[in-house]
């Protein structure tokens, strides 16, 4: 048997060179209840969301035993939680959401939150895009909210770098988006709009 061993037969099987991790788009819809526009919010995520990751897919098992031995067969899905970093800029416009949205879900001071599951469940589409900027692949995740924002380190032996964050969601499910699908779009968000307004 003849096995591939040349360089030449690898380039031929790896096309455009691979997926870079560099390239890809986070779309995050903010509830209306958090911000004045969604749209503008959607479209500063797209530049400020440094870091993000495309879903695991878990499938539980049942082990149902025999004689000493046992069978799995297979058992429910879970979700796992989905995480992004983001870039903060002096105007804390994505801070600000996303303490508003964690406000919404529970307020800072009462005991008191939304009664409502629509008003603090949101959607994020994270677009994987080859190196020309075109859409790859692309997986819609449903029902989020954010379960933590994480603290901002302030260091003054800290040099050179600027301020980020993470943001831990609880998803319900997420899919695969195909094309035509009639709750997204096929291709990225324009992202050419100004700043998001956060809700006062």
């Amino acid at each position: 048997m003849s096995y591939p061993r040349s360089i030449e037969e690898f380039k031929a099987v790896l096309q455009g060179g691979g997926v870079r991790p560099t390239m890809f788009q986070v779309e995050m819809n903010f509830p209306e209840a958090v911000v004045v526009d969604p749209t503008q919010s959607t479209n500063e995520g797209t530049y400020l969301i440094k870091a993000s990751n495309l879903p695991a897919a878990n499938v539980g098992f049942v082990e149902v035993p025999f004689r000493g031995r046992k069978l799995k067969v297979s058992g429910d899905r879970t979700f796992d939680d989905w995480s992004v970093t983001v870039t903060n800029d002096v105007t804390f416009g994505l801070r600000k959401g996303f303490e508003k949205w964690s406000e919404l879900i529970q307020n800072m001071n009462y005991v008191l939150g939304a009664t409502e599951l629509n008003d603090y469940f949101a959607t994020a589409i994270v677009r994987q895009l080859d190196r020309d900027g075109n859409q790859l692949r692309a997986y819609k995740f449903e029902g989020i909210w954010p379960t933590a924002v994480d603290q901002i380190d302030l260091d003054m032996d800290t040099n050179d770098t600027v301020e980020e964050f993470g943001v831990t969601f609880k998803v319900q499910y997420w899919s695969a988006v195909d094309e035509g699908d009639p709750f997204t779009t096929g291709v990225p968000a324009n992202v050419s709009s100004d700043k998001n307004i956060i809700n006062s």
